[in-house]
């Protein structure tokens, strides 16, 4: 049971391949094949595989320009997400500063042209700003704002730049602004589009060859697709007839979007062509696609897998498309899915049982997504199927604050952060155990990020629902969070909150997971990283310091990286921690403390 569960951690993996708008062969992707999530290309034509990074705590980000020839990546100190860009050849050569005088600071988006222009998004203390980068001369700033934004797209002919910005003062509905770049360096608005208060709207890209610009819309309460000509002003609105939430790109001819339809932690990729209103589904098998593109031969390659079987890169063209090496994960279970009426509405939760036979009731971990603009889905996870390999039903919950069932359940926890997700969570929670699924007296919450901040208001909220509790990079003492996080999170907890914790110092208070903490009866475990810019440290060596004080079981297990690690064997100690914890807390393991834990 050790060894299959860690195997699916060990097991080869990989993002779907970005490829070179004009070296179609030229892609990218990122892979754990060296222990460690870094940055690889890929050569089609000649099938040669390259590790472009190899970093003590990996490298997430990164592009490939239009060209094929160089790619970029983003380097920051030990997972903290503060730095710079850095530029290789792709076929291997020595890294380089890409831009020459912009100095570290938080990626707010980034935009290549052929020429080897670049538009860079920054976010520091200050705001948002966006530079013009072009080789030979130093960066031009065309843009730059208090409130927060980001760089989305450069038009193929490098006149345009696509920016996102909340200069109305509100972050998680922004607008577009397209800009005109002059050859001088210099940029003037050319046209803005904005919906108004709650509905956000996000660039995702210029057609090929032109300057229309395809814009994601809520209008009608869910995500959408619109093309709109920034010169003009005119727009096309397919209005499709498809449920959930859609996400859109452009296909290489111009001609069609390729559409992400998200629905009930599902999803299927179609194909719309723009002249006739056609929409054509693309062959996927049922469960989650995480990412498709087509290509230029008419193709359509995409990223796929299950709750039961292991993510594929796929092609229309002929089934499975790149194996990366090494082993290969062992399958786990389906999922079930549950509609259970909650104070909002209806919430859909995704269940997981052993496949012993056991009939149940088993001891049950209820794992809590993070975001909180997230959701969970019927895709692939390591951590799920450990949970399953070790005797436990899986429960997860797209609570009020997930994406994914459209903008008014995503917006519905504005005012009452935190106590509006927990009220769905503890519905479902209290379904599990009268339908006889989780056994009361072995009842985990656990959850990472939003997921852990979470976990730990829940202990207090509600003290006697649950056994034991494991919170990953949590938010602890929300006002010590809000001192100390990057200044794009300190925007989205004003626009959650209405202000910050200064304006309104009872909202944070009523949900901050500090001022329960002398509420709490079950055990916790606390994950946290030593450079995390998005829950920082200090905050939880606050709340922890509090649960010593009052003289409440806990467990520490700290680490040295950011929000999360993305070393393989990292992932697996933090996994066998935590499920060390939940079972010495519900009773089927007796002893002492995980290696690591303190």
């Amino acid at each position: 049971m050790g060894e299959r569960w860690q195997d699916r951690f060990r097991a080869g993996r990989m993002s779907l391949p970005s490829w070179a708008r004009e070296a179609p062969d030229h892609a990218l992707y990122r892979g754990n094949t060296s222990g460690t999530w870094e940055i690889h290309t890929w050569d089609r034509g000649t099938g040669a595989h390259r590790q472009v990074t190899e970093r003590r705590h990996g490298t997430l980000d990164a592009a490939l320009d239009p060209t094929g020839a160089h790619v970029w990546w983003f380097d920051d100190t030990d997972g903290d997400e503060f730095g710079v860009w850095r530029v290789q050849p792709f076929h291997g050569g020595p890294d380089r500063t890409a831009v020459p005088g912009l100095g570290p600071a938080y990626d707010a988006g980034l935009a290549l042209g052929a020429s080897g222009a670049a538009a860079v998004g920054r976010s520091t203390d200050d705001g948002f700003s966006a530079h013009l980068c072009v080789p030979g001369t130093a960066p031009r700033t065309v843009y730059a704002h208090r409130n927060e934004g980001g760089v989305a797209a450069l038009s193929d002919d490098e006149t345009l730049l696509a920016i996102t910005h909340s200069e109305h003062g509100d972050s998680r509905h922004p607008a577009v602004r397209v800009l005109r770049l002059h050859p001088d360096g210099s940029a003037t608005a050319l046209a803005d589009l904005w919906d108004g208060p709650g509905r956000g709207l996000h660039a995702a890209g210029f057609a090929p060859g032109g300057h229309r610009l395809l814009v994601l819309h809520e209008r009608r309460g869910r995500r959408e697709p619109l093309v709109w000509d920034p010169a003009t002003g005119a727009e096309h609105d397919p209005a499709l007839d498809l449920p959930g939430d859609l996400s859109a790109d452009w296909t290489p001819d111009g001609e069609h979007l390729l559409i992400l339809q998200d629905h009930r932690a599902r999803s299927r990729p179609y194909l719309l062509r723009l002249a006739t209103g056609a929409v054509t589904e693309v062959p996927a098998p049922p469960g989650f696609v995480s990412g498709a593109t087509a290509r230029p031969d008419g193709s359509v390659e995409y990223s796929w897998s299950s709750s039961a079987r292991p993510t594929e890169i796929r092609s229309t063209a002929g089934g499975v498309l790149l194996t990366p090496p090494g082993i290969t994960a062992p399958p786990s279970v389906p999922v079930r899915d549950v509609l259970v009426d909650g104070p909002g509405g209806p919430v859909h939760a995704l269940v997981s049982v052993p496949d012993d036979g056991s009939p149940g009731p088993h001891p049950t971990v209820f794992l809590v997504h993070g975001g909180p603009h997230a959701h969970d889905l019927d895709a692939f996870s390591p951590d799920a199927a450990a949970w399953v390999d070790h005797g436990f039903a899986v429960v997860r919950v797209n609570y009020r604050g997930s994406t994914g069932y459209g903008s008014a359940w995503r917006d519905a926890l504005v005012g009452r952060v935190g106590l509006t997700e927990l009220e769905d969570v503890k519905a479902v929670r209290d379904w599990a155990v009268s339908s006889g699924t989780a056994d009361p007296d072995r009842l985990v919450l656990s959850g990472g990020s939003w997921g852990g901040y979470l976990t730990l208001l829940a202990l207090g909220v509600y003290p006697g629902d649950w056994t034991a509790g494991i919170a990953v990079v949590p938010i602890a003492d929300y006002a010590t969070a809000y001192a100390d996080e990057m200044e794009a999170l300190r925007a989205f907890d004003r626009d959650l909150f209405g202000g910050s914790p200064d304006d309104v110092p009872e909202r944070y208070r009523r949900s901050s997971p500090l001022t329960y903490a002398a509420d709490l009866t079950a055990p916790v475990l606390v994950l946290a990283g030593e450079n995390d810019p998005r829950c920082p440290i200090r905050q939880i060596d606050v709340y922890l310091d509090r649960l010593t004080e009052l003289g409440h079981p806990h467990e520490v297990f700290r680490f040295d990286a950011g929000h999360g690690s993305l070393v393989v064997e990292e992932r697996i100690r933090h996994t066998a921690v935590e499920l060390d914890f939940a079972l010495r807390s519900t009773g089927a393991r007796t002893g002492g403390p995980a290696p690591g834990a303190v």
